[in-house]
């Protein structure tokens, strides 16, 4: 029984379960690195922070956007409605949490605070923003698993696995690009590796209910493949580049056409 038969025996909610505990899996893996080495070039986290943003902006296209074009051609509708419409919302969600939601990037001081005003502490703050990056990835690697099961033939199990593959391998060197400026706030190894490997910990949520959401409501389907697409373009846009950009360097942009072309690579070939 090869391993794609296996995962085929699973309930929809439990691949996507399992898929995002992986990918929460390798966030940990990455932190771990903070046990290793207090210190990280900068170049070279950077470069990972760009090598993220190439994986979701190609896994955004190849994974969710294409499909859901493809899924809604026979749906009364032109195509493209669905995709633009589920893509916006996508993004006006994720934008209308970042306005609300208290947050702080790494690496900005704490006058450059983000959401309702709050006296919390900066290391909650740094939480709740790393936290809002990784709900859309969870949530695409949920849709993309209830996609497969709904039976559409545009979306298949190996491509909902791929597309855990490419969002665990992006977490990888996310995980140490998150746990490594916290040490260097002055955290202490176990809380920066703690704090980091945590950051991943809410994809899991976001992939059950992702998954519940387009196995049962499958109507949805193509709206919420599109959805998941704009809220992680929101975040490389919103987030990821400028954090990478910060020291003005060409290392993120070497990181991200690295990133675009090992994912669009993965999902072609195996997907």
């Amino acid at each position: 029984m090869t391993f794609i038969e296996s995962i085929e025996k699973l309930n929809p909610i439990a691949q996507a379960l399992l898929a995002t505990m992986f990918t929460w899996g390798c966030t940990a893996l990455g932190a771990a690195g903070v046990f290793l080495a207090k210190e990280v070039n900068r170049k070279v986290l950077d470069a990972m922070l760009g090598f993220a943003a190439g994986v979701m902006i190609a896994a955004s296209y190849w994974s969710l956007l294409a499909p859901a074009i493809e899924m809604s051609a026979d749906s009364g509708v032109p195509s493209w409605v669905p995709a633009a419409v589920g893509f916006l919302l996508g993004g006006a969600f994720l934008y209308l949490v970042d306005k609300l939601l208290p947050h702080l990037h790494l690496g900005f001081p704490d006058s450059e605070k983000e959401g309702i005003k709050t006296s919390w502490q900066r290391s909650v703050l740094l939480v709740l923003a790393i936290t809002l990056h990784n709900f859309p990835e969870g949530l695409a690697v949920g849709v993309a698993f209830g996609a497969a099961a709904a039976g559409f033939p545009e979306a298949s199990l190996a491509g909902a696995v791929v597309l855990a593959i490419g969002i665990g391998i992006q977490n990888f060197p996310e995980g140490l690009a998150v746990a490594v400026p916290l040490r260097r706030e002055g955290f202490s190894r176990l809380k920066s590796f703690t704090v980091g490997q945590l950051s991943g910990a809410v994809e899991p949520i976001a992939g059950v209910l992702g998954a519940a959401a387009v196995y049962f409501i499958r109507p949805l389907l193509p709206y919420a493949l599109s959805f998941a697409a704009g809220a992680m373009i929101y975040v490389v846009i919103e987030e990821l580049i400028p954090e990478s950009q910060l020291e003005g360097t060409d290392w993120p942009t070497i990181g991200a056409m690295i990133g675009f072309t090992v994912m669009m690579v993965l999902d072609v070939a195996l997907g």
